[in-house]
């Protein structure tokens, strides 16, 4: 006599064994520097303006916005009409989180652009609609998850930093790039 296997339970072992294999989280690079370039500030020459981060600027930028991870001062460049585009990352909920950032010259932001997301969870923050709240926002808004930007459900420590991450470039704007900015004008 020769056994032969019931087809349901083949197909439910089957099945468990797909539920119980590994997520594996992959890098999503949604897009390079020069796209995020291009698409907040379009049609507009920059110049790297990369600058100095002291101990007293990153403790400075640390206390205003709660990001630990230190800014990084080479990525920042200058757009002939005197705005600015700067790439930071911030810690998601284990993984780095790549983003872009454009300030008009008046230190306001013009747009927020996801660069790269690792994480498993929270790649919602990658969404226009959930961008386009940081828009006009400065270093004198609160730029606080839950009071002027709205949270994500399932994306909470994701919007948390990445809106603590804004709020440092903000900050940034107001104690280092915004003398640049006075600077060029007086010329």
């Amino acid at each position: 006599m020769y056994w032969k296997p019931n087809s349901y339970v083949v197909m439910g072992l089957v099945n468990l064994a797909a539920l119980s294999a590994p997520i594996l989280a992959h890098a999503k690079i949604y897009v390079s520097v020069e796209q995020a370039q291009q698409q907040l500030i379009p049609n507009k020459a920059l110049t790297k303006q990369p600058i100095v981060i002291t101990d007293e600027l990153q403790e400075k930028l640390r206390s205003a916005s709660s990001v630990r991870h230190p800014f990084r001062g080479e990525r920042i460049w200058r757009a002939a009409d005197g705005g600015w585009f700067i790439i930071d990352e911030v810690v998601g909920k284990h993984e780095m989180i790549t983003y872009a950032v454009a300030l008009s010259a008046t230190g306001a932001v013009t747009g927020v652009e996801i660069m790269e997301y690792v994480e498993s969870y929270g790649y919602e923050v990658a969404e226009v609609q959930w961008r386009n709240q940081f828009k006009g926002k400065t270093a004198a808004d609160p730029i606080k998850l839950n009071q002027d930007i709205q949270n994500i459900g399932g994306a909470t420590l994701s919007c948390k930093h990445l809106t603590d991450g804004v709020k440092r470039v903000t900050v940034l704007y107001d104690l280092a790039l915004k003398p640049h900015t006075q600077a060029a004008k007086a010329k």
